[in-house]
C-alpha cells in the first residue's frame, strides 16, 4: 500500500509528502509550486521516462541525454480531465532508433502505471526526436 497526505499551508497552498519522505508544494493556484494536475503531466513524464532510460541502458544503448516533454488538452468543465497529451522524447546520443521506438512502445504498453490510468480518459500519443551530441 502507498500513502501520501498534504497539508494546508495558506490560500489553496498545500505541503505534500508520500512514503518517500521527500516534500513538495501543491499549490492551486500555480503561485508558489505545481498545481495539481501539471503534478499528473510531470509524474506522467517521469514515469516513462524512467521506463525509457531504464530499457536503453539495459540495452546497452548509449544514450547520452534523455528528456520527455508532455503537451495535453483537457475538457472544458469540470471536473477537466485530460483528453489528449502528446509526449515527445528527446534522444541524444548515438542510439538504435529502433531500440527507443522499442523502449516507449513498452512504456506504454507494459510498464508506466501513469500513463494506464490516463489512458481511461486521454488519447496518448508519442513522437520521438533524436538530437546530436
Amino acid at each position: 500500500m502507498s500513502t501520501a497526505r498534504v497539508t494546508w499551508i495558506e490560500k489553496r497552498r498545500f505541503d505534500g509528502i508520500s512514503d518517500s519522505k521527500h516534500s513538495i508544494v501543491v499549490d492551486g493556484d500555480s503561485a508558489a509550486g505545481n498545481n495539481p494536475m501539471e503534478l499528473v503531466l510531470i509524474g506522467l513524464c517521469g514515469c516513462t521516462g524512467y521506463d525509457v532510460a531504464s530499457i536503453l541502458q539495459k540495452k546497452r544503448e548509449p544514450f547520452t541525454s534523455l528528456e520527455v516533454r508532455a503537451e495535453a488538452e483537457r475538457t472544458p468543465d469540470p471536473p477537466k480531465v485530460y483528453t489528449n497529451i502528446k509526449l515527445t522524447y528527446r534522444v541524444g546520443g548515438n542510439v538504435s532508433h529502433k531500440a527507443v521506438e522499442d523502449a516507449v512502445r513498452l512504456s506504454k504498453e507494459k510498464y508506466c502505471s501513469v500513463s494506464a490510468m490516463l489512458e481511461k480518459t486521454a488519447n496518448i500519443t508519442a513522437e520521438i526526436e533524436y538530437v546530436g551530441d
